[in-house]
């Protein structure tokens, strides 16, 4: 006991006390700010993005970014930045394009839609069953994280099921590769009504560097609703933290 006892002082305090006033590392690439006025129109943060997501006029669509930084790399004018501001989930897929001048705190107030049904439903408990549909594990990794005794998502009665039975809804992972495509809609059926689906990262949000790969098979997003989309590549623990709970009229 004089062991643990010391151990505990040693340490310190392990988990984060509020979710939503933590912060990310500095070098962390959240929200895009991209800055027109500085851009000398060279195209080569166009050219160079492996997945198209930034259009013509510096418009960034989170959904299918990948984060690599090479935009920013390569631009030679400084137009091209990404701040750590973290707080990226949206409750629709057009809000995640970022047009120029949009501030973190504007997207923020407008990228998640509290419906009144999900949270008398699902607001003080919420079982989800994660499906990686074909993923590289990076999503699943820090979906797991959210579990751990540092973020610990479980203290607002939000936690990963093991079972679609049991669940509420499901969060996908990863492209939905072909081989995936029947384990996916077999799990969505599995999950009792009312259900919730929520996209977890860029493969799951637009297909990401696979998009265009033939073994893909994203028929499912066309025939089901989407409810939340949490953008990354990985999405930061923290992101899909404040996402759900942001989703669930947590943020308290």
């Amino acid at each position: 006991m004089i062991q643990s006892l010391r151990l505990f002082f040693k340490q310190g305090r392990q988990y984060i006390g509020n979710l939503f006033t933590a912060q990310v590392d500095k070098k962390y690439r959240g929200f895009p700010q991209f800055k027109p006025n500085l851009c000398t129109h060279c195209n080569k943060c166009i050219s160079n993005c492996p997945v198209q997501a930034i259009s013509e006029d510096l418009t960034v669509d989170i959904g299918k970014c990948q984060f690599c930084g090479e935009c920013i790399k390569l631009c030679p004018s400084g137009a091209a930045t990404f701040t750590n501001f973290h707080h990226t989930g949206a409750t629709d897929r057009e809000t995640l394009k970022i047009t120029p001048g949009t501030t973190p705190e504007e997207y923020e107030k407008n990228a998640i839609q509290i419906r009144k049904e999900i949270v008398a439903m699902f607001g003080r408990s919420l079982k989800l069953r994660s499906v990686s549909a074909g993923g590289c594990n990076g999503c699943e990794l820090e979906l797991n994280a959210t579990g751990n005794v540092n973020f610990d998502l479980g203290r607002y009665g939000i936690d990963i099921a093991a079972s679609p039975r049991h669940a509420d809804g499901i969060i996908i992972s990863g492209p939905i590769s072909c081989n995936m495509a029947y384990a996916l809609q077999a799990t969505y059926d599995a999950v009792p009504e009312p259900k919730i689906v929520i996209l977890l990262g860029s493969c799951a949000i637009s297909g990401g560097v696979f998009a265009n790969s033939p073994e893909l098979d994203r028929d499912f997003l066309e025939k089901n609703k989407i409810d939340l989309y949490i953008p990354g590549c990985p999405p930061h623990p923290l992101t899909i933290a404040n996402a759900i709970l942001a989703f669930l009229n947590r943020k308290k």
